[in-house]
């Protein structure tokens, strides 16, 4: 009997329940990942033990248990190396990560591995679930993309490359991360802030007085960066922040001052030796580009198929951006006293077109938004489109501003999760979700899955509570679907439950899905209320934001296109042909063919494009534009819905239908399928063209 009190036990090889962050210490991750490492070895040794046969519970499950632990404590110290990071943390993320990619190259890899599993297909695949040969067909696919097949020399190349890419990876995003940090911009004069919200003023006050200095401090932290290129008067002082925001973590940045330390936080030769082993690897598996490798696991068939949707797209959205900058110019050369609109006079010139147009401001709106009360509507619509719960819970956190709730349907446990919603130094920016532990049934047991939602709001200023602006509220609706994904899947396999094993293009289907509902009256009425009265969003600047909705799409929809495009062509080209063109010049070719709004030639966009050179995106991120189509779609089945006889049984019937077909079966078939099971036919542009305005464009 084990007598060692639970908490003398390292948290990270503790699995009896939530994380226990609260004991969390980062020298804990280097005695916890030799046992847990040790351990999925042991799991692999079984797993390949052909004196036992080749079914499911000899060669899948005790794999799958042993690495499972392995994924979820190392998720954890990935998960605090973006929210928490430390000095400390970094030093052991990264002394561990090759020792991690190694291991799981090694199990891709695994001949004696592949071998059992193509026998355990071949002698039971008639007998097995449909979802257990699902899993089995996927891993047979990963065995193919991840080396099983290459013999050495090029199998312990293969190995070198992912170990290599790791660490380029991590190595990006802390560089970007340092960099964010390392720019700070200290406004003594209250005069040069004209134009900036009060409360963009008292949060850089509050921000210099944190940081022991008298004034206004602004950083590149976007809830202090965004306000002044949307609101600021002072143009020199948008041109600034701009200038240091687009040139991060590049040889021309403006911050560091010092040319050593700017030095080694450039991305560019990160970008240049990641490409290039991407391409290597794309090459070793017989692959012509690391984009046609991409695609092997991707709803989307070809590079060629996916840039040929891209330019369809763009050559329908370009005659509404044409008119949105020549508008946008005019308005700036009459009304501002800008003849010539540069990069950063962008944003502000057009709030106050939007000002203008529309009568209201961003400003205006978000003292109406209040966190908690958003939160309590989003809670609200979740509960009533899927017939669920949503309550506060316990559990340890890693900051004091980190909530936890659970989801509960019948009393019966669902899922749990954790928001991490402001910005801090310590903290990688942008939004998204992340799985902490999946649903699995073993035993009869059920393990029910967790969620991290991240997000990068302005903390509360004084003793106010925290305001979302509109575009806010829909990134917390966007990555509330990703955990809504993740959280209601009602699959007991642990591979294909949730977002696992969903096709990364259309993983942002529930999520861009959700962002519907941030335009609807009455759960934009009921989760409002001013800052100050207590008054719900009045119905006619509801209607105000409503005419605006599709203010600009067209140039946010190239913008889109840009990067997609960008991300596309860049993987889809051979990079070990001597003299390929540069980075810069495929993003400037880009730019040429699909932006109105060409970029000056200091922008260095891509050196802190993290998507796709440390988040997982890498010839992906057309997923963003792809999914679209399907969650725009999707909501249209509700949009018919509200129009039936009697709409309040037939939105739930078709809610009812998207938790099924959708959100219960996560990846345990392909997402076209799940799509056709609900809509019952291919997806349709059409809604995405109606939803942005650009029907006739069609």
């Amino acid at each position: 009997m084990n007598d060692t009190p639970k908490m003398a036990v390292n948290p990270l090889l503790d699995f009896s329940g939530l994380p226990r962050f609260d004991a969390f210490d980062p020298a804990q991750i280097g005695p916890a990942m030799d046992v847990l490492l040790q351990q999925a070895q042991q799991g692999l040794k079984q797993a390949t033990d052909d004196t036992t046969p080749a079914d499911w519970e000899h060669v899948v499950l005790p794999l799958e248990q042993a690495t499972e632990r392995l994924s979820r404590a190392w998720g954890i110290v990935g998960h605090l190396s973006g929210v928490s990071d430390t000095k400390a943390l970094r030093a052991a993320h990264n002394e561990y990560l090759p020792r991690i990619t190694r291991f799981w190259t090694e199990l891709g890899q695994s001949q004696a591995l592949f071998a059992r599993y193509k026998a355990l297909l071949a002698t039971h695949g008639d007998t097995l679930s449909p979802v257990r040969r699902r899993i089995v067909e996927n891993a047979l696919r990963d065995f193919r993309l991840g080396g099983a097949e290459l013999v050495p020399p090029a199998s312990e190349r293969y190995a070198q490359l992912q170990e290599r890419q790791a660490v380029l990876s991590q190595k990006f995003s802390e560089n970007v991360l340092d960099a964010t940090n390392a720019f700070e911009l200290l406004i003594t004069e209250r005069q040069q802030l004209e134009g900036l919200p009060a409360d963009a003023i008292d949060a850089a006050q509050q921000d210099a007085a944190r940081a022991g200095k008298t004034g206004f401090r602004f950083t590149l932290q976007f809830p202090s960066y965004f306000p002044v290129m949307q609101y600021a008067n002072d143009r020199q002082l948008r041109e600034r922040l701009y200038r240091a925001s687009v040139t991060r973590a590049s040889a021309n940045a403006v911050a560091p001052s010092d040319e050593e330390t700017r030095s080694k936080l450039d991305n560019t030769q990160v970008i240049d030796e990641l490409l290039a082993l991407r391409s290597e690897e794309a090459a070793l598996l017989g692959y012509g580009s690391f984009a046609e490798l991409s695609l092997e696991a991707k709803m989307a068939e070809t590079p060629e198929q996916v840039i040929t949707f891209l330019r369809d797209l763009a050559e329908r959205a370009r005659a509404s951006a044409q008119n949105d900058l020549q508008e946008m110019r005019d308005f700036a050369a009459q009304s501002l006293g800008l003849p010539t609109l540069e990069p950063w006079d962008m944003a502000y010139a057009a709030e106050r077109l939007r000002q203008k147009r529309y009568a209201f401001s961003d400003q205006l709106v978000k003292q109406y938004f209040q966190l908690p009360r958003v939160l309590q509507g989003l809670f609200t619509q979740i509960e009533r489109l899927f017939d669920v719960t949503i309550r506060q819970d316990e559990a340890p956190t890693w900051h004091d501003s980190v909530a936890f709730y659970r989801i509960e349907r019948d009393g019966r446990l669902l899922g749990q999760f954790y928001t991490d919603l402001f910005a801090r130094e310590s903290k990688r920016p942008g939004a998204w979700m992340d799985g902490a532990r999946s649903r699995a049934v073993r035993t009869g047991d059920v393990q029910t899955p967790l969620a991290y939602l991240v997000c990068n709001f302005q903390p509360p200023v004084g003793e106010r509570p925290a305001l979302l602006n509109h575009d806010d509220v829909i990134t917390l609706f966007h990555e509330f679907g990703h955990g809504l994904h993740h959280m209601l899947t009602e699959v007991d396999e642990i591979s294909v439950s949730g977002i696992s094993g969903v096709e990364w293009d259309a993983v942002e289907l529930p999520s861009q899905f959700m962002e519907n509902f941030c335009w609807e009256w009455p759960i934009v009425e009921s989760m409002s209320a001013h800052v100050d009265t207590g008054q719900a969003l009045p119905r006619d600047l509801f209607d105000k934001m409503l005419a605006a909705k599709n203010f600009q799409a067209g140039m946010q929809t190239l913008r889109q296109i840009e990067f997609s495009l960008f991300d596309m062509l860049l993987h889809a080209r051979d990079r070990r042909i001597e003299g390929i063109e540069s980075v810069q010049s495929v993003l400037d070719a880009v730019r040429q063919e699909v932006a109105v709004v060409q970029a000056p030639e200091f922008n260095r966009f891509q050196n802190a494009f993290s998507h796709i050179f440390s988040g997982g995106y890498s010839a992906g991120y057309y997923s963003y534009k792809w999914a679209e189509v399907l969650s725009a779609d999707a909501y249209a089945a509700f949009e018919e819905a509200a129009k039936s006889p009697e709409p309040v049984k037939a939105l739930r019937e078709t809610g009812a239908r998207f938790l099924a077909e959708v959100l219960a079966v996560g990846g345990s078939r392909p997402a076209i399928d799940s799509f056709r099971a609900f809509r019952g036919r291919d997806p349709d542009i059409q809604a995405l063209l109606r939803h942005n305005g650009m029907e006739q464009n069609a």
